[in-house]
This record gives C-alpha cells, structure tokens and sequence, in this order.
C-alpha cells in the first residue's frame, strides 16, 4: 500500500469487543480506516457500521472482501470462528489483528502457525493481547529485566469481574480470563510456563450454582518462578486486575491505583473501574496504534501468532489440571521457530531510537515509586 495511505481495516465481528474496536479505530487511531464490518446479526452490524461513516456491512467476510479493498483485519469473532478467518486472510495477503484467544485448541493454533509460516516471510498475525501495551506491566517487566531489585521470584495476580453472563463453563476461567494471566507471565518473567496446578477454595454462593469458583490456578516457568492467580469472577463490586512482584530485594505493586483515594469523616476509599474497557483502555489504544501503524508496513508489533499458539497449550493444560487436581506438566510441540525472531514482536518497546530512553524514564518511575 501507498505510504501516505490510511490502513483499509475490515472488523469482523460487531458484538461489544468488535464495536469497540469500530470506535477506537475512527474516533483515535490514526492512519486508519474501518472499510467494512462484517456480521451476520444485521441490526449490530449496522449500529457499528454508524460509527464509522462510509463502512460497509457483510454478513461474511469473503462478502466483505468482494465487496471494497481491504488491507488488514480485526477479528473480535466469538474463538471457536477465529480459525476461518485466519486462513483466508492469510491467503489473502492480509495482516491481522485477532483477538484472544488465537484458536479455541493447541491443535488449531499450531496450524496457523505452520500456514503463516508457509505463506508470508514475516510474521502478520498479532494476536490482542493488549496487557502487554499497559504501562504498569511494562514498568514491571523493565524493573525484571534491569535486575534493581534482583531476581524475580514469584507473581501474585488477582484478576476480578464483578459477574458472568449466562452459560459461563468452569473451562471458560481459563479461556476467556486466565488466558491473559498465561500470556503475561512470560512477557514479565521472559520465560516459558513449565507446569500448572489448580485449587478450588470454598465456593462462592453468589456464583452460579454450577460454577466452582474462586479459583487459584499455579504456574510454574522455567527457573522455578511461580505465578498465582486468583480468578474470581462473581466478586460483585467491580473489575479489578492487579500484580505483585516479588522481587530478592523488593515487591512491585501494579493495578490498585485506578483512581483517586478520597479521605474522608476518618474513612479512606478509592474508586473500582467497571469494566475492561477503562481499566485497559489506554493499552488498548496503545495496542491497536501500533499495530496499524506496523500493518501499514505488513508488519506486526505485538504478540505473535506463536504467542497465541504457546498461550492456547498451556490454557489446555490448565484445564486438565483443573479437573484432575494434580500439577500438571506443559509440553510444547515444537521450539520456538526462526521465523518469530525475524521481528521484535515480544516486546512492546519500539526499535528506534528513542527506546533506550523511554526504558529509562520508566524504569527510574518505578525505582522512586513502584518498589516499596
């Protein structure tokens, strides 16, 4: 495409996320264009389609693909139709920014794995996981990775909804939620998960009745480092997402600090977001920029599809460990090939020039003010 031409974006999917991402791409993106959504459900797909004037609607993306010029795709389909879509944007040319989870099996992602590899000489797919893109775990990662307070030894992550909708499955704590836990541990530890174990603490009547949960699900990397996440979806008062890193010589908090504290008539209280949406909603601007701004080359800047394949092996074994009570082991069908090292996608700082220097002003924000 043209250099000085905005990114022709077609979303697929118009349900909260995909709509969401109509908005963000027309209201904040820059260089882009949402050219077509695509969803069968024709009053949600015209209700996206109106927040980004000129867009068509199609109820397939192949009738989307005949329909105008596309050059890259946000796919915010429910999982179990990411795989489709993959593929034909792959043999289309296209690049592609694909919700999580990559595939709803190990076995599917690792797919597209092999077909990415066999159809272009770079990496195309990034798939959203957009924690990486938030400051505070960026900070956390750049304090690991300058070893000012160490090693790191251990992640405690809370991760809370205030409910869930209908149908939700003991497997969906995993998939739907935890995932973003098994994509970030490696981010901030720079290591593989090696194992996983799964404890059922007393349950929470205002769960649904079928619906074992909290949840602690324990990781495992590769140097010994152990990640707990507390998955809580029925906490009622909120969403809330936060980290703590414990480091040899220190502890880094992330995620509590959402909003002001007010001290009042001797009392002490601080405000909960909602929603996804304002808790990560700066990262998910910083995510979807990037990526367009990197699609406009035929690139990614982001997680890979490798990412998401590892991602979807270790959410496997997290859910056969949930069921059967035992530490389970990880085993990845394949090392990590050649073909994901060709461009910086694990690493949400930019090769340029000024790279060095953002690290360094983060990573001395954190030292004055993070490590307590």
């Amino acid at each position: 495409m043209s250099s000085n031409q905005n990114l022709r974006v077609a979303v697929v999917g118009a349900g909260m996320m995909g709509a969401d991402h109509v908005r963000r791409i027309t209201a904040k993106i820059s260089n882009a264009d949402v050219v077509a959504v695509v969803e069968p459900d024709q009053v949600r797909a015209q209700a996206a389609a109106a927040l980004a004037p000129g867009a068509v609607t199609a109820a397939s993306f192949d009738e989307a693909l005949a329909a105008t010029e596309i050059d890259a795709v946000v796919i915010a389909t429910p999982g179990f139709l990411h795989e489709p879509i993959l593929v034909t944007a792959l043999e289309r040319g296209l690049t592609v920014l694909c919700e999580k989870p990559l595939t709803t099996s190990a076995e599917d992602s690792l797919r597209i794995v092999e077909l990415e590899q066999q159809r272009a000489d770079h990496p195309v797919i990034q798939v959203g996981f957009m924690r990486r893109f938030d400051a505070g775990y960026q900070e956390l990662r750049a304090l690991r990775e300058s070893g000012a307070n160490g090693a790191l030894l251990a992640l405690h992550h809370a991760h809370r909804n205030p409910t869930t909708p209908p149908n939700f499955s003991e497997s969906m704590l995993i998939h739907d939620s935890v995932i973003h836990e098994i994509d970030i541990i490696p981010f901030l530890t720079g290591e593989a998960i090696t194992s996983v174990e799964v404890k059922k603490p007393r349950k929470n009547s205002l769960a649904p009745a079928d619906l074992p949960e909290p949840q602690f699900v324990l990781f495992t990397t590769e140097s010994g480092t152990m990640a707990i996440v507390e998955i809580n979806v029925n906490a009622q008062f909120g969403y809330q997402v936060t980290t703590d890193a414990v480091f040899e010589s220190g502890v880094a908090y992330i995620g509590r600090d959402t909003s002001q504290t007010i001290v009042s008539a001797g009392q002490s209280s601080q405000g909960v977001t909602p929603s996804y949406k304002e808790r990560f909603g700066a990262a998910y601007d910083e995510e979807v920029q990037r990526w367009v701004d990197a699609a406009r080359n035929g690139g990614i800047d982001g997680p890979s599809a490798w990412d998401g394949y590892t991602a979807s092996v270790v959410a496997e074994v997290a859910v056969r460990a949930q069921q059967s009570g035992a530490l389970e082991t990880v085993e990845y069908a394949l090392t990590k090939p050649a073909f994901y090292d060709t461009v910086a996608v694990s690493s949400v700082f930019a090769e340029d020039e000024n790279a060095d220097a953002v690290s360094r002003s983060q990573l001395d924000a954190i030292t004055k003010g993070l490590t307590r």
